[in-house]
């Protein structure tokens, strides 16, 4: 049990650490990947917000998953 346990937490740690995210982190002031998801309402794309108009007012990309919440 214990080495089954020890497996487990060293295969975890390797998928950590292999993660694309820990390779390619972004930095403050890099642009943005571009992204497209679909809301209930419509599709939105990160060029939709890029230009003159996203660089006066400034634009904020917030996730929040559905924890606690039915459906």
């Amino acid at each position: 049990m214990r080495s089954r346990t020890l497996v487990a937490g060293s295969l975890a740690l390797l998928f950590v650490l292999a993660s694309p995210a820990a390779f390619g982190a972004p930095t403050i002031g890099q642009p943005a990947p571009e992204f497209i998801f679909q809301s209930a309402e419509r599709t939105y794309a990160s060029a939709d917000y890029v230009g003159e108009s996203a660089r006066k007012k400034g634009v904020v990309v917030a996730w929040f998953p559905k924890a606690f919440t039915p459906g």
